[in-house]
Order: C-alpha cells, then sequence, then structure tokens
C-alpha cells in the first residue's frame, strides 16, 4: 500500500529533469514591447492572487475550523446575512477588476501592435532621425519569407535587425492562416491571405532568439520557425553585404516556385527582389496575367455603387451577387457560371447571400 502512494510522487521525480530544457522567454523579453507585455502579465496575475490566494487559504481553514469533530465552532444555523461579509465578498472583486480593468485598457493602447513607436526603452525614446526597419513578411506552407524593402533583399527562415532600432513588420500569409510570433520580441500577430497586419517591436539585447507560427497549419507545421538574429549596426550592414552576394533573384517566377509547401527548408538568401511584390502577394495576383483583387474589388465598387445612382434593383443585386461570389473565391473552388440567387445552395453561397442582403 506504502508503495502504491509513492508512485505518483515518483513519478514527478522522473519528469522534473524533462522540464530543466523549458525557457521562460516571455518572462525574460529582450524587447521593449515584450517586456511591458511581461509587465502587464505580472500585474494581472499579481491582482488575481490578491484574490485567489485569500480565498484559497480561507477555504482550508473554514474546512479545519467548521470540521464536525471541532465541538468548539460556533453553530448558528438561523444565519443568513451579514453587512460586513457582503462587503468583503463583494468590494474586494469590484476594486480589483476596477483596478485591472484599468491597468489593461491603458497597457492595450500603448501597446497597440499597429502603433508606431515612440520608444525604444524605459524614458528612451527614438532617437531622432532614426527611421524604423520595414520588414515585410510572409508565412508560407511551411517557411517564412522575409523582405527587406529598403535594402532590395530577402530571405527564407532568417530574421535579422540592428539592436535599438525601430522595426516595422507587415505581415502577410500566402495561404493558410499562420501567427508570426517571436517571443523575445513581442506578442503573436496573425498572417492571412490576402490581407496585411502590422507589428512594431525592438530588440534591445544582442543574441539568436527563435521565432515560429503559433497556428498549426498542417502536415509541416513543426517547420514554420526560424531564427531572430539581434546584432550591431556593423553586423547588420556586413549581413546585409552578405545577402546582396547571393545569387538568387526574386522574381515573380521564382517565388510562385518558392510558395510551393515544403519542409525543413534551409537559410536561402535573395540579392534582389522584383519591385511590388509584397503588394502582388497580398492582393493574390503574382502569377503573370491574374487580376489583382484590389483591382476587382474596386471595379465592383464602382459598378455597385453607379447602379445604385441609377436605381436599377435587379441589376444593383446581380453586381452585389457578383461582387461577393468574387470575394468568396479567394477560400472557395470556382463558382459555375450561370450561378443565380435562386441556386444559392452551398454553405459559401449562403454566406454571399448573406453579405448581399446586409449591404
Amino acid at each position: 500500500m506504502t508503495r502504491v502512494k509513492a508512485l505518483p510522487f515518483l513519478l514527478l521525480l522522473a519528469i522534473t529533469p524533462l522540464l530543466s530544457g523549458c525557457q521562460w522567454v516571455v518572462m525574460s523579453p529582450s524587447g521593449y514591447i515584450a517586456e511591458q507585455q511581461k509587465n502587464l502579465i505580472l500585474i494581472a496575475t499579481g491582482l488575481m492572487l490578491l484574490i485567489i490566494v485569500p480565498v484559497m487559504i480561507l477555504t482550508v481553514l473554514f474546512a479545519w475550523k467548521y470540521r464536525q469533530s471541532n465541538k468548539q465552532a460556533d453553530y448558528d444555523p438561523d444565519f443568513h446575512h451579514s453587512t460586513k461579509l457582503e462587503f468583503a465578498i463583494w468590494g474586494a472583486p469590484i476594486a480589483i477588476i476596477l483596478v485591472l480593468g484599468t491597468v489593461t485598457w491603458i497597457a492595450t493602447h500603448r501597446l497597440d501592435p499597429y502603433r508606431p513607436l515612440t520608444d525604444i526603452g524605459p524614458n528612451t525614446p527614438v532617437p531622432a532621425g532614426v527611421e524604423p526597419l520595414r520588414v515585410q513578411v510572409v508565412s508560407l506552407d511551411w517557411k517564412w519569407l522575409f523582405i527587406y524593402p529598403e535594402y532590395d533583399i530577402a530571405t527564407i527562415n532568417e530574421l535579422v535587425a540592428p539592436v535599438d532600432r525601430p522595426i516595422a513588420f507587415t505581415i502577410t500569409s500566402s495561404n493558410l492562416m499562420n501567427s508570426f510570433f517571436v517571443p523575445a520580441l513581442a506578442g503573436q500577430i496573425y498572417a492571412m491571405a490576402g490581407m496585411q497586419t502590422q507589428l512594431h517591436a525592438v530588440v534591445n539585447e544582442p543574441g539568436v532568439f527563435k521565432g515560429f507560427s503559433s497556428n498549426y497549419t498542417g502536415h509541416g507545421f513543426s517547420y514554420m520557425h526560424f531564427k531572430f538574429h539581434g546584432v550591431s549596426d556593423s553586423e547588420f550592414d556586413a549581413w546585409v553585404a552578405k545577402a546582396r552576394a547571393a545569387d538568387d533573384v526574386l522574381t515573380r517566377s521564382v517565388y510562385l516556385d518558392v510558395e510551393r509547401p515544403s519542409e525543413g527548408d534551409p537559410v536561402r538568401y535573395f540579392s534582389r527582389v522584383d519591385p511590388g511584390l509584397f503588394e502582388l502577394i497580398v492582393n493574390m495576383c503574382v502569377p503573370e496575367g491574374s487580376r489583382c483583387m484590389r483591382d476587382l474589388m474596386h471595379d465592383n465598387s464602382n459598378r455597385i455603387s453607379g447602379l445604385g445612382r441609377m436605381g436599377n434593383p435587379e441589376a444593383l443585386a446581380a453586381a452585389r451577387l457578383e461582387k461577393a461570389l468574387a470575394a468568396d473565391a479567394l477560400c472557395t473552388p470556382e463558382v459555375p457560371q450561370g450561378l443565380t440567387l435562386a441556386g444559392l445552395s452551398t454553405p459559401t453561397s449562403a454566406f454571399s447571400a448573406i453579405k448581399i442582403f446586409s449591404e
């Protein structure tokens, strides 16, 4: 019997060495944004523990004091109300919620990923004349593409930035939705096809940090990781020169080849990038001759506005249907020609109808 009771304790001791490899990078960040996020986590956790810890302690104390065998404890079967207890039970949580809500609201707006940085450290504003390093991020299956438009270079699965220089990320996806995450740098931001998101951050310490996708995307998901290097200005210039010396050029046709699903891709450099490639990726019109979504949506919007002004409800409904089906074509098979409102039967078509009649 003693051996059975000791088994859980022995199992705990056995797995403890496995935890030695865990890295609490979120709680030991190397970037000012991630540092503030860590502080927010600690503040929020501390405020919540002000309620949780006393409740846990009092639960044990009450259970002990009012146990059946304790004949000295007060027994009052008619007790039904205490103003002091009600005030403590409701007042303390309300006060903590108010404080926690205020702190979270302020921090959420201050740490808005779309907000350009004004400081690179505590009481350290961005130096005058320093422009953010622009990096265009594209999540592929199953690798990461980083484009540096200012330097006309690109890399696969390697991200490099100078220490104490703001970084302005613009993020999209070629297909599946991923989540761009460098825990030492800042929080995660989703990468979605046909859209672009933003993230502003800064690294304050030199080093090599892990980046990855925190959103599962299928078979090759375990390869969706890369190394982020925080380096000095001179080391960054040397790295840029190294990338510019590469033989590969990221043209539209090369991108279409890179875009194909692959696993375990090594670091790769491109010495030049076709102008406007990132915008073509966002608008899903990299192949030559394909029509960009921005142009399609612009034309459809103008057409719908014109039909509305002409007072032609039937043509307007047909144009709205065309617009909705064109939007659904981003993630659905080709829509059969001649489809009308009467033929809406699939979930995608139902979604189209909802969008049509909501406009």
